[in-house]
């Protein structure tokens, strides 16, 4: 039994002798010149590109199996500014390795996985070409037949299983390491400096502990959380997310959740949440510009978000989404499936929200070389260039949405709405909108309409029913001025076709009953010009009134053909004041043609030509265009009128009717559409 014992104390002896001779000797018998020629030649390979190990090389197979190299190149082809696409300053692996042998290379024990000076660049120069086109292409492997014998070896085995069952990576590190993007192109640079990664722990069968840190441009960046645990099949199993981001100490982002079968049907559930932070002052630490010039400093002051988020490689699910940005909340869930035609749903709803906070309102005044290019060709330039950015509506026509959106308080272009709610579908290039309802100014008003891209020409049908708006404040939020007092009620239905602007005004038809009850036109008192002209004639005398128009009814009926509007029923009516007017507006030349008479009542009876008639009528002719209208009495429909024979037949009638006392009247009937058509010219604008 001693023997025994003595010989196999004396066998193991020998072989623990023979394992450190084989681990100490061995490795000073390598060729580490053919050693570093082959990892070249694999890497190149793999890469189809050069790589070189231009440093040391290190190979131990005692205490632990290791390797270490420094300076190793991926390099760029030629015409890059960058000479290298990788580079790294070292790099070192430390396992056992008898664990790795006798489980066949199953049971991985890493002590030390540490790459150090890692740069990562990508180039994009003038022409859109990178420096990374190409990468991973084997033309070696591929020629020779090794690429289809790759094939018939993968990782996984036979029956599908993961063959590692056990890694432990006490120290994975990646330090001092960055990432440079040049785009040539836009000529635009980015840099992530001082990227270190360090996982800590990292095992199939524990949570994987992340610390992540780096600057953007200088600015500090770092992530920070758990991964895990993976599993021996991490591919088709559950894998838990507990993820923090702060990003340039301006910006928390948090992610919780779980992915799984991340090769074979990769999905994911997610609970996103930015806490509160400022995109101003973000955009500030980043030297970006907000999309917008604010009209309010302090707007994008205040932000947050959170949702939860799911899906797979066929939809993307959002619910219970809330955005808080200023003094605003948003609430939002949708869909989105099959991406090749994508099926959209979603619901919006909002608090209160003023955009005009958000929009600077201000207009870029320089020309436009290409429009004016277009203008002094006689716009052929501009139809060419039209027909060459045909737009294409494929897209749209695949796309299948149905939404809604409600907003409680809305104010947009200094309109102040309450209560709008929009309901859109749309599906193979029909879209509805069913309907638009919404409160403004005491009354209501909503929009149903079609857009129809089946064609290549886009056609639109819209319906506006508008009921006891009060268009006084209407206009003045709109205008900053006082026009028209009233309660508005309309009923109007359009037709048009048509890709751009003058297309659709072209093709403009409906028709409509437009009309203001109980109202007022501000600025103009035609019932004062009467009295003033009763003076002229010794009727009256003049007063001192707040000039204003006061009307039962103003009714505007109108038709509309190719662009063309027209109505002969326009009529206002007062105790004092009769107006009648009928023409057209051409909408595509943005020419007017109208004839306006306005009747003035009188009912004093003093004196005895006055009680002979008791209507006085001045007919205005308007012509021009709109932003230019011209006004001058119609002369002949004066003369035709029934006045009084003495005046009418009197040489001196000329000369009366050009007196000064009488200038109002005429001033009154110009002034009359001229305000109305001023007053929408724009705010501020006189």
């Amino acid at each position: 039994m001693k023997k025994k014992t003595r010989l196999l104390l004396i066998l193991g002896g020998s072989l623990l002798m023979a394992a450190i001779a084989v681990t100490v000797i061995v490795p000073m018998l390598i060729d580490d010149q053919k050693i570093r020629s082959l990892i070249e030649a694999k890497l190149s390979e793999t890469a189809g590109r050069p790589f070189k190990l231009e440093g040391d090389l290190r190979l131990s197979l005692f205490p632990w199996a290791s390797i270490e190299v420094s300076d190793v190149r991926l390099e760029n082809p030629p015409g890059f500014e960058e000479k290298d696409a990788i580079n790294a300053e070292s790099f070192s692996v430390h396992m056992r390795l008898i664990p790795l042998i006798s489980s066949l290379f199953k049971d991985i024990q890493v002590k030390r996985f540490a790459l150090e000076g890692v740069r990562i660049v990508l180039e994009i120069q003038d022409d859109g070409k990178t420096n990374w086109d190409g990468i991973g292409k084997k033309t070696t492997m591929a020629s020779t037949g090794a690429e289809e014998e790759y094939k018939e070896s993968p990782v996984r085995g036979p029956e599908g299983e993961f063959p590692i069952k056990a890694i432990e990576v006490a120290e994975f590190a990646i330090t001092r390491s960055s990432f440079l993007r040049i785009d040539h192109t836009k000529g635009a640079r980015l840099e992530l400096s001082d990227l270190n990664l360090r996982l800590v722990d990292f095992s199939l069968d524990r949570p994987i502990r992340i610390a992540f840190s780096g600057r953007i441009d200088g600015r500090p960046i770092a992530l920070e959380g758990s991964m895990g645990p993976l599993g021996t099949d991490f591919t088709k199993g559950v894998i838990p997310v507990d993820l923090k981001v702060n990003a340039l100490e301006q910006m928390e982002v948090r992610l919780k959740g779980s992915v799984a079968e991340t090769t074979s049907n990769p999905r994911f559930d997610m609970s996103f949440e930015v806490l509160p932070f400022s995109p101003r002052k973000l955009a500030a630490e980043m030297r970006w510009e907000l999309p917008v010039a604010t009209a309010d400093s302090k707007a994008f002051s205040n932000m947050a978000f959170a949702a939860d988020l799911g899906g797979d490689r066929g939809k993307i699910l959002i619910s219970d989404g809330v955005i808080k940005l200023d003094q605003s909340t948003l609430h939002f869930s949708g869909s989105a499936r099959d991406f090749s035609r994508p099926d959209v749903r979603f619901d919006l709803k909002v608090d209160e929200i003023d955009l005009d906070r958000y929009l600077s309102g201000k207009t870029d005044e320089k020309s436009d070389p290409d429009i004016s290019r277009a203008d002094s060709d006689g716009g052929k330039s501009g139809q060419a260039q039209a027909k060459q950015k045909k737009a294409d509506y494929e897209s749209l026509r695949r796309i299948l949405i149905e939404g809604a959106i409600e907003i409680k308080r809305l104010k947009a272009a200094n309109v102040r709405i309450q209560d709008l709610k929009v309901k859109i579908a749309g599906k193979k290039g029909v879209f509805n909108l069913d309907p638009l309802a919404l409160r403004m100014y005491q009354g209501d008003l909503s929009v149903g309409g079609v857009l129809n891209l089946t064609e290549d020409t886009p056609e639109t049908s819209l319906r506006i029913q508008a009921k006891d708006i009060q268009i006084g404040p209407l206009i003045t939020d709109i205008t900053q001025k006082d026009i028209f007092e009233g309660r508005v009620r309309a009923d109007v239905a359009l037709r048009m076709k048509g890709s751009d602007a003058d297309g659709i005004k072209r093709s403009l038809n409906g028709k409509g009953d437009f009309s203001i009850e109980d109202g007022a036109v501000e600025g103009i008192d035609l019932v004062a010009m009467v009295r003033n002209t009763d003076s002229a004639y010794g009727f009256s005398k003049k007063t001192a009134e707040k000039p204003k128009t006061e009307f039962s009814e103003f009714n505007i009926p109108f038709n509309l053909k190719n662009g063309v509007f027209y109505s002969d029923g326009i009529r206002m009516v007062s105790t004092l004041v009769r107006v009648k007017s009928k023409g057209e507006v051409d909408l595509v030349g943005e020419t007017l043609a109208f004839r306006i008479e306005p009747t003035f009542v009188t009912t004093r009876k003093k004196d005895k030509r006055k009680m002979k008639r008791s209507e006085v009528m001045v007919p205005v002719l308007v012509s021009g265009t709109i932003s230019e209208p011209k006004f001058r009495p119609d002369l002949k429909g004066i003369a035709k009128q029934e006045l009084e024979e003495e005046i009418f037949e009197s040489s001196k009638f000329k000369e009366l009717f050009e007196k000064e006392e009488l200038k109002p009247l005429e001033q009154g009937a110009k002034g009359l559409l001229k305000g109305i058509l001023d007053g929408f010219s724009g705010p501020g604008k006189e």
